[in-house]
Parts: C-alpha cells; structure tokens; sequence
C-alpha cells in the first residue's frame, strides 16, 4: 500500500543535509538503514525472524522524507498491507517509524559528526548512550526507580509465553514500568501482562520502552505495545542502555541471544569495580522450563564459577514472588543510588570494561580467533563468551550474518575442552528445545561447529 504520513510530535524538522543522507542512496549510507528498520516496523507482528526473507518479500517498498514548509512527511510505497487498517496507517506505527527516524538522524549527523565524540574512549562510549536515550525523552519519565528489563526469547512456546503475561501483570500491580527488546514472545508478553494491571491499577502513565538496534530490528520487529520505541547503533550500546537505566531484571527462557545478554549482565556485574552495586537480578519461568534454566545455572556454574551464581535467583513458576523480589530489589537501588548521589534516570556508577562496549563484528575471521579458556579472569572469559553467542544470533537471524554462513559455512568456535563441551551441551539442548528459529516446523541447521584447539603457551598468548 501506499501512503503519505506526518509525526505526531516526535520529530518535526529536518535540515536540507539530513535529508539528502536519507533520500539518496550515494549520500551518507542512511537511506538504505532507514529503509529496513521501517520496513521492519511496518511489518510489525511478523511470523519470520529472517531478516533477508522479510526483504525479499517485499523488494519494492519504499520510503521517501520529504521536507515542507512547516514539517516534514514520509512517503511510502508498496508497504505491507498488515500495517493498514481501512487504507489508514496505524497510529503506533506512525510513531515507530519516526521514531526510527529520529534515532538514526541523531547517530548519524549530530553525535557521529558534528561532536566528535571518540568511540575509542569508554567514558566517550557510556557518554554517546546517554545522549542517544536523552533526545527520545524517556529519560525525563524516570524520575524513581521502577524500571524492569525483561530479557527473554522471541522463539517461546505458548506455555512460556502466557507465563510472561502473568508475571508482567504482577510486575504492573505494582506500578512498576516495562522494557524489553520489543520483539514478540518474551519481549512482548510482560508489556501485554503490564497493560491489563495498569489499566486495574489506573495507572496511567505506564511506560512499554522497547530497544533495539538495526541489525535485529527485522528479525524482532517491534510489538504493537511498545509506547517508547529506541533505535541503538549497534548490540553493545544497546547492551549497555539496557543496564544503565533498568532497576531490575528478570531473565524468561530463551536461546542464544538471552544468553549472550546473561553473559554480558554476569561479566560486568563480576567485575570488582561493581561489588557494592545491588542489581537485582531473577531468572523465571513455568515448571516446563525448570530443565532450561538448570541448563543455564549448570553452564554458568561450570564456565564462570560459582561466584557468578550469587548475582542472581532463580524463581520457578511463582510469578507474585518474582514481582515482590524485583520490588524489594528496586528498593534497595533506590537507597543506594540517594546514598551514593547517583542519578535515578541513569546508572552512572555502574563501571563497564571497554571490551563489552566495542562493537564486535561476528565474521567467520573473528569468531575463530576467540580462543576461549578457563585461566583468564572471570569476568574476560564472560566478555568472550557473550561474543560468542552474539556470533551465533547473527548467523540464525541477521541478514549480513545468515548470507555470511551461506557462502562461507559455518563459524568455526574452538577452545579448551572443558569450555567447549559446556557450551556444546547447552547449544544441543537448545536446538532438542526449538530455541534457535521462530519457525518449529523446520529443522534447524546450525550456523556453527565446535572442535578444540591445542592450549597455547603463556608466552604465545601474551603475543
């Protein structure tokens, strides 16, 4: 369908060069980035998590900003019927997509290339988060704290999925506010959940923030709930923003890319630097995901050690006493944070290695070369697994990473044997439970082959 469509608030005015950036394809490289995640919003709700199939099933869409006096508008071409009731767009749809536009403009030309802000930096980094979240102003709504981050996997069953929905009604009795990756299963029940308690509770104000970033966004598609929607650069900011304005984290079941945001939690949280930090932390799910959780408790334990256990609880199909532990929780952030002066909007104090923020790009090149071992301090060896699991989410879903295993077959992941039967356990375990691919009426053929690597001395490591 076509349509011609104009912001409701969010973004009003652009400049002449920005829109040049966006409307041609030789000019800044934005306009094919803003072309997928639009079409990825458009496509909200979808039943694939491929992006490349999402592209190709609609070759000739689309998108075009034009300035006007007064505003700006969008001009859509042969965009999915779906996200059209009556010829009229739908209004949480509108808004995504320019919020899509906001984020990717302010990345692209105001913090990129005209602040001159230095990636290479960890304070820069941590900086560049902030501003990204400050100009959507959904920092302005976290006045206290009563943020909870759920992580889970978009590739649930039905069983999995309602259990989100009743602890994201208890979450919401609460008052407490939801942010997820914003895609479906896990990332959308707690939000369906909150809604109804809010709505009890008359709650009015209730905030269903949903991060995400461009090279995800079309295989997680934003669900309809998400009232605060943010685009990130990459999978480390988005990481990063996830932690620094939660209050609380509760962990549903999932696959690799629910592990890859443990392990990325459970290394900073490690950290000496963050050992008085209260970060409340709970992994939950029905009584049928009791085996998936022991899984994850198991490689945990068997990789990072038993110090990494402490830092969160496991809560199995109780989901009032998953609410209360994430309230009481929030409520000693709140203590620590006026103690130590810290801001309520933003976790200031809590320190990040430079290693979890630089984006890592998974080519078959540097998945090999991630030797994984277990004498490195535990909190690196965490950073190392994260990239891994990382590497496997963009060889299932991502476009660049699906095409990548097409032509070079699978990532090669090599390391001592200890850590490589842990993790070829759970990576099985994964695939017996259909955790890899939203379609279950396929088989999954791994983007990944496991095998040792002779252990290499002291002196050739620190080469």
């Amino acid at each position: 369908m076509d349509a011609s469509i104009r912001p409701k608030g969010i973004l009003d005015f652009l400049s002449q060069q920005e829109i040049r950036q966006l409307s041609d394809p030789q000019n800044g490289g934005l306009n094919e980035l803003f072309r997928r995640c639009a079409l990825a919003v458009l496509n909200s709700d979808s039943q694939t998590d491929s992006g490349k199939e999402m592209l190709a099933s609609f070759p000739d869409f689309r998108i075009e900003v034009v300035q006007q006096t007064r505003s700006i508008k969008l001009e859509l071409r042969n965009a999915p019927p779906k996200a059209f009731v009556d010829g009229k767009l739908i209004q949480g749809i509108n808004e995504h997509l320019f919020s899509v536009l906001r984020d990717i403009v302010f990345v692209g030309t105001e913090l990129s290339k005209k602040r001159g802000y230095d990636l290479n930096l960890s304070s820069s980094i941590t900086d560049f988060v902030y501003h990204i979240l400050r100009n959507t102003g959904l920092l302005r709504g976290l006045t206290e704290p009563n943020l909870v981050v759920c992580w889970g996997g978009h590739s649930i069953d039905e069983i999995e999925y309602q259990y989100t929905k009743k602890v994201g009604y208890q979450l919401g009795l609460r008052e407490l506010d939801i942010c997820t990756g914003c895609g479906a299963g896990a990332m959308k029940g707690p939000m369906k959940g909150a809604t109804i308690a809010h709505a009890k509770q008359r709650y009015y104000n209730g905030s269903y923030i949903g991060i995400t970033e461009p090279g995800i966004i079309a295989s997680e598609s934003p669900n309809p709930i998400v009232n605060t929607l943010v685009v990130m650069p990459d999978i480390e900011k988005r990481l990063e923003a996830f932690v620094r304005i939660g209050h609380g984290f509760v962990v549903f079941p999932g696959g690799v890319g629910t592990t890859e945001e443990i392990l990325y939690l459970l290394g900073i949280l490690m950290h000496p630097k963050n050992a008085d930090q209260p970060f409340p932390l709970v992994f939950t799910g029905p009584d049928d995901s009791k085996d998936y959780f022991e899984q994850i408790d198991r490689f945990i334990g068997a990789t990072l050690g038993e110090e990494a256990r402490k830092f969160y609880e496991i809560i199995i199909n109780d989901p009032e006493q998953v609410a209360r532990r994430i309230q009481s929780g929030i409520k000693s952030v709140r203590e620590f944070r006026r103690k130590m002066g810290d801001a309520f909007y933003y976790n200031w104090m809590l320190h990040i290695d430079q290693d979890y923020q630089q984006p890592f790009s998974p080519t078959h090149s540097a998945m090999s070369s991630l030797y994984l071992h277990s004498e490195q301090p535990q909190h690196e060896l965490a950073s190392s697994l994260r990239k891994i699991f990382s590497g496997i989410v963009s060889g299932n879903i991502k476009e660049e990473g699906v095409l990548s295993i097409e032509k070079n077959g699978p990532f090669q992941i090599t390391g001592d044997h200890k850590l490589m039967h842990e993790m070829d356990v759970l990576l099985s375990s994964f695939c017996r439970q259909q955790r890899m691919k939203l379609s279950r009426d396929t088989e999954y053929k791994p983007c990944y082959k496991i095998s040792l690597r002779e252990k290499r001395s002291e002196s050739n490591r620190r080469k």
